[in-house]
């Protein structure tokens, strides 16, 4: 007996295998792309390298380079400063902040706005800006460390 139904699967198998790699494609880019952190009223401040490794001076997992160190007025885990402040309209960790960073590539395409605010608009929310912002506090305590537990 013959089954008419053999292309209609076969075709809707085709469509869930592309619509899975649609997603795993989408999934990869974010890391794919060297992602920047540009802040400040004009979002013209250089704030670092997102998901650059721990030893690139530009890295925010650098702890001992500009962007990583928690001491420094333009790195994000400095909790005294405008970026990494709880209570500055620019920083990321403010859960109000109407003017975060924003993530672009090197081309500048727009990856969205870093920030704990759930309410704004065009907010960042692939995988690794989701981790941040979830432990941002406990991060900025040992951010080596715990660049080690998100990338490796």
């Amino acid at each position: 007996m013959c089954n008419f139904n053999e292309p209609t699967k076969q075709k809707n198998m085709n469509k869930i295998l592309f619509s899975l790699l649609i997603i795993l494609a989408s999934a990869t880019t974010s890391y794919s792309q060297t992602l920047h952190l540009y802040g400040g009223q004009n979002h013209d401040e250089y704030l670092g390298c997102l998901n650059c490794n721990s030893y690139d001076k530009n890295s925010i997992w650098n702890e001992y380079g500009t962007y990583g160190n928690s001491y420094n007025s333009k790195s994000i885990w400095n909790e005294y400063g405008t970026y990494g402040s709880g209570y500055n309209t620019n920083s990321p960790w403010n859960a109000y902040g109407s003017n975060p960073p924003v993530v672009v590539d090197k081309e500048g395409n727009f990856y969205g706005y870093f920030t704990v605010n759930e309410y704004k608009d065009k907010r960042a929310d692939f995988s690794l800006a989701l981790t941040i912002y979830k432990y941002y506090d406990l991060i900025r305590d040992d951010v080596s460390k715990w660049y080690d537990k998100i990338f490796e």
